[in-house]
């Protein structure tokens, strides 16, 4: 998410370093790139006017222009405004006191609703809360069975079965009642969703929000649309009235102009964000985090939370034992593998490490999914022995391996032979000699 703008803001500030003093018309340059650049990513067109005035009015006092680091000094500037831009700090959900604690997840068709209300429920689980589904769309056809079928898979969760009420606000009104006495504290309720705001629609989720009275409505927002998912936002505010947004399949927006614009336009703050179409691609929304991601400064915090819950602690201690002995086998590789995908796309992972983008090798580099898939695939068809020991793999035994797996002979060989050089390095890295270089910031090889 933000490529677009990272990629431009990087270039800005890049010249802005190398300066050794700034004065007025160099601020006036940048910021006129800086403009162009928002404004490229979609970002409203008033957002970007005042942004850029205040950004004037903080850059040519005395702050910058008689620091020794003035460059580094509008990129602190920059960061601090892009962060209020997106919130200033994160919004929590503030669950009623009464239980359950209806939640009202509205917005347009296609936006994600349905989705997003299972992987909510999936977010809340993990924080202890119980957690009861129910859809009131009696409209698109499967949408009450696509909840169920969603909602199935997170554990622990209640879908309530609306059997052959057709009535949205009754649907709702007995599932209050049903999670009430199965003990559940959070109610999500999935609306229905229309190809545009209609009275109709209106009418229903008024009637909805009379009869539950939700302790938050969350507006699902398509990131995709841009400046179409602000006005819908505003729109949705004014006749219903919403606490926060959503922000879905903000991993395939390049641009970003949605999410910097929606709070200085609705006075809404963005609660949750989309970053995939897993069931725990659903991230809670940090301004600060978002804003040093835009700025290519990466987002480590994220990084090492995302590490925390997909890395069992026990095993890699018996990891880090392997690697000093030499002994990180295929089963090793194909475990690290599969618990990298457990944190997300390695598109988003790549953008979490700061710095990555200014690595000139890696900068067009776009990782294939499919590749991890292909590699975990070829390391499941080798025999328990083989896995352990990688040179006892001959002809034969990879022609089987390929044919296993479904692959060629020519990924095999490839596989065992980035296999082999890995071993190399972190043979090299365990040495004396590599733990200096590294605490030198260099690679030892």
């Amino acid at each position: 998410m933000f490529e677009n703008l990272t990629e431009k803001l990087e270039g800005i500030f890049s010249k802005l370093r190398k300066r050794g003093r700034l004065d007025e018309e160099n601020i006036a340059a940048a910021l006129k790139e800086i403009r162009m650049a928002l404004l490229e990513a979609d970002v409203n067109f008033k957002v970007v006017r005042d942004f850029i005035e205040d950004i004037r009015a903080r850059a040519v006092g005395h702050e910058v222009l008689d620091s020794i680091t003035p460059g580094q000094q509008v990129v602190k500037i920059v960061y601090e405004r892009l962060a209020e831009l997106l919130g200033g700090k994160s919004s929590h959900l503030k669950l009623s006191q009464r239980f359950p604690a209806p939640l009202m997840l509205i917005g347009l068709q296609g936006c994600g609703k349905t989705t997003t209300a299972v992987k909510l429920a999936r977010l809340l689980v993990g924080q202890g809360h119980r957690v009861f589904l129910v859809s009131s769309d009696v409209y698109r056809p499967a949408a009450i069975e696509q909840l169920r079928i969603l909602g199935e898979k997170v554990e622990g969760t209640g879908i309530y079965s609306s059997g052959d009420i057709a009535d949205p606000v009754g649907i709702c009104i007995r599932a209050m009642e049903e999670a009430r006495s199965g003990g559940y504290d959070v109610l999500i309720i999935d609306t229905a969703g229309r190809l545009h705001i209609d009275d109709r629609m209106m009418d229903e989720l008024k009637r909805i929000k009379g009869a539950v009275n939700p302790a938050e409505i969350l507006l699902v927002a398509d990131a995709m649309t841009g400046q179409d998912a602000v006005n819908v936002a505003g729109r949705f505010n004014d006749l219903l009235g919403i606490d926060g947004v959503i922000m879905t399949k903000m991993d395939g927006d390049a641009r970003g102009g949605a999410a910097l614009s929606l709070k200085a336009v609705i006075g809404k703050p963005i609660k949750y964000i989309g970053v995939g179409e897993k069931l725990d691609a659903l991230e809670v929304c940090h301004p600060e985090r978002m804003a040093s991601r835009i700025l290519g400064m990466g987002d480590v915090l994220t990084l090492v939370e995302k590490a925390q819950v997909a890395v069992d602690e026990k095993r890699a201690r018996e990891l880090e034992k392997k690697i000093r002995k030499s002994e990180f086998t295929l089963e090793d590789f194909r475990d690290q593998l599969t618990q990298i995908r457990s944190m997300g796309s390695l598109q988003d992972i790549m953008g979490m490490i700061p710095g990555i983008g200014k690595v000139k090798a890696l900068k067009n580099i776009s990782p294939d999914e499919k590749e991890l898939v292909k590699v975990v695939a070829i390391i499941d068809s080798m025999t328990k022995k083989e896995r352990r020991n990688f040179q006892i793999i001959d002809g034969q035994r990879r022609k089987r391996i390929a044919k296993g797996s479904g692959t060629t002979v020519q990924d095999v060989n490839v596989l065992l032979k980035n296999y082999a050089e890995m071993r190399k390095i972190m043979k090299k890295m365990t040495t004396k000699d590599g733990m200096k270089m590294l605490r030198r910031g260099k690679l030892p090889f």
